[in-house]
This record gives structure tokens, sequence and C-alpha cells, in this order.
């Protein structure tokens, strides 16, 4: 880089003698030198240069002196710009004043040329090294801001309206979706395959962070898109699974549940691609896990078969899904949450709603971890059936 540099003195003379001293570098490009003969100049040179790195200032000059021109330039905030005060050798009250003031170093008179040198080029060091630390900052900051973006377009895509459809009376469902990052891996998603028959998934992608956060984004098109056409939950992720495969330069899956709510019978038929297997909580506040199918993940492997299973739901019956992130989650002591105590949890609450269901499980996982930090995206959802 060109260090740019601003010789503030009254001397007539120094000009010439810098230009002498450093033609080489001046030459090379290495220094560009600018001159002021007092603090009044050097403010309008530094208006006029704004990216001068290294002031030489003299601290007895006319008009506005060295010591005044510091407090000025300290007023400027940049850390970067690097004041090297100059006097005489004897001046030294005033030299220890500027260094008070915020001096990077001094010289004295006269000059010494290679000294001099030997400072700026101790100033220039911290120079670059201040510069890429800013450059990395605003670097972050702009990445803060890009992930900013893309949390509230990853939450933006979550169906986020409860109640979910108050006009169908035969149902009720909450969901929620909580990233160990600002972005995450996990979504939940639900609609209504046709007239009588509601379509809810809950997935997790493997890993976290953007990787998983555009993954996920892609999975959840995908599926939504595939079980809108009236598919079975095990067609569906037969045809998902297939186009998940094709190209899947980063080896990443999917864990997936998706099942189809009748809800007229009650009756639900779902497949279960490697993920938790939901919790059933019966009407005598009774719960159940319901069996897994046995499939592989989504996204690893093509033309790969998925089987279907199906349970029938009572009135007044609810289902509990839920991502690892919940059963495995961690207290300060590494203790898992685990499934037993999600059980437990979720026993006797037959006569609460959706919403307060899942409120009181993310209540009680909260005082299991106190405090510990999140370690995976947090995705839950409760489904009452209501006919």
């Amino acid at each position: 880089m060109t260090l740019k540099i601003l010789s503030v003195d009254d001397e007539p003379d120094l000009e010439v003698l810098i230009s002498q001293k450093f033609r080489s570098k001046i030459r090379k490009g290495i220094y560009e030198f600018h001159f002021a003969n007092n603090g009044l100049e050097a403010l309008s040179k530094l208006v006029e240069v704004p990216d001068i790195d290294v002031i030489l200032c003299d601290i007895n000059m006319p008009e506005m002196d060295g010591i005044t021109l510091l407090a000025k330039i300290n007023e400027l905030k940049n850390k970067s710009l690097k004041t090297i005060m100059v006097s005489a050798y004897g001046d030294m009250d005033n030299i220890r004043a500027a260094m008070n003031g915020g001096a990077f170093d001094f010289a004295t008179k006269p000059i010494d040329f290679n000294d001099l040198e030997a400072t700026i080029e101790k100033a220039m060091a911290q120079i670059e090294y201040i510069k890429k630390a800013e450059k990395t900052h605003q670097q972050l900051e702009s990445i803060q801001n890009d992930l900013k973006v893309a949390k509230e377009i990853q939450q933006s895509i979550l169906p986020k309206d409860f109640p979910a459809f108050p006009e169908i009376p035969s149902f009720d469902l909450y969901a929620t979706m909580n990233a160990a990052k600002q972005v995450g891996g996990d979504f939940y998603d639900f609609f209504m395959v046709d007239d009588n028959h509601l379509g809810f998934i809950v997935a997790d992608v493997s890993d976290k962070g953007i990787a998983a956060s555009i993954y996920m984004a892609v999975s959840r098109t995908i599926i939504r898109a595939t079980a809108l056409k009236g598919l079975s939950p095990n067609e569906c992720l037969e045809y998902s699974n297939n186009l998940l495969s094709k190209d899947n330069a980063n080896s990443m899956f999917v864990t997936v549940f998706y099942g189809l709510l009748d809800l007229e019978s009650g009756m639900v038929k779902y497949c279960n691609a490697g993920h938790n297997p939901p919790c059933l909580i019966k009407t005598d506040g009774s719960t159940e896990y319901g069996p897994v199918t046995g499939d592989l993940v989504i996204g690893v492997m093509e033309d790969m078969p998925y089987k279907e299973a199906e349970f029938t739901m009572a009135p007044g019956e609810s289902l509990f899904l839920f991502t690892d992130g919940v059963t495995e989650a961690l207290d300060v002591n590494d203790a898992l949450y685990h499934e037993s105590r999600l059980e437990e949890v979720l026993k006797n609450t037959q006569t609460l709603t959706p919403k307060e269901v899942v409120d009181k499980v993310t209540v009680n996982l909260s005082e299991f971890t106190k405090g510990a930090e999140q370690s995976d995206d947090i995705t839950m959802m409760s489904i009452t059936y209501n006919p």
C-alpha cells in the first residue's frame, strides 16, 4: 500500500529535505507526501486528502499549534490515522502533553531522518493491522446483516399464522422452530391437501447454519409441492428423495416425518424417513411414541423404497412432533433431555391446547438446560383432533 503522509511544519526548507531524503520511496510509490505550514492548513489538507495515514506535526507553529491540531485530529475518531509529533529536544513538556493527548510517537529536532523513517515504518505496521481489523469487522457486519435477512426469509417461508385453519373446527395445530444459530436446518409445514386431509411435516436437515438453511428451503419446497399433488406419504418421500439425491455435492440429508390426517375418520397415514417418532397424547392423559417405519433419511440415495404406516386418532387425542434438538438438548453438565423426560412432560396434557402443550415443553426445556448454549435447532408441532 502507498502510505500517505502529511507534514505540518512552518519551516520552509523541510519540504525540500523530506523530498530529498525519501525520494527513493516516493518514486517507488511507497510514500506519498503532502505539506501544510500550520494547523489550519493541515485541517484543510485533511479535507482535500481524506485518506492521509500519518501526520508529521510540529508542535510550535503560528495560527494553530501542534497540540491544538492534535486535539482536532482526535475528534475525527480515525483509529488508523497516526500522528508523530516533532519538536526541539528540550521541549519535553510539550512532547509529554502531546503523547498524553494521543500522539503515536515523537521525533526531535534536528530531525534524524533514519530514526524518523523507523518511526514511520512502525506507524505503517500498526496502520496496516488496524485497517485489516476494520476490514474484517466490516465483513463480519456484512455477514451478520446477510444472516439477519436470511433468518427473516427462512422464518417467512414457515407457516406462522395460528390458528392454522380457523374455518376448520376438526383440528387445532401449533408449531415453532428455534434455530441454534441465526439460521437453521429444521422446518415444519402443514397444509390442506384437499377438503378432508391435513398434511403435516416435521423435518431436520443434517448440520446447521447457512448451508443447512439453504438445503432446508429446497427440501421444504420439494416435499410440499410433491405432497400437494395428492400422493401418499411414502410416494411423496420417494419422489422427493430422488430429486434431493441428484447432484447432492455436499452429501447433506434430511430426516422427515410426513403425516396425512383424515379429518373424518381420524386415520393418520404416515411415512417416517429416519425421524424421531411423534408422541401420541391419549384422552386419559397417557402417552406413547409411535412406531417408526424404518426408512432411510431423504437425500442420500436415489430409488429407495419408502414404507407407509397408519394409526387412528380418537377424538380429543393429540400428536406431538419434534426434532432431536428437543430430546438431545444438553444441560450445563452435558446431560441429555431425553425422550423419557419429554414423555413425562406430555402426560396429562390432554386438556391443553396445542400452543399450551408446545409452551409447556419449551418452559421445561429451558428449566432443564438452565442457560446452557443451545446446540441444535429445536422444532415442535402439536396437533389435536376434534371432529
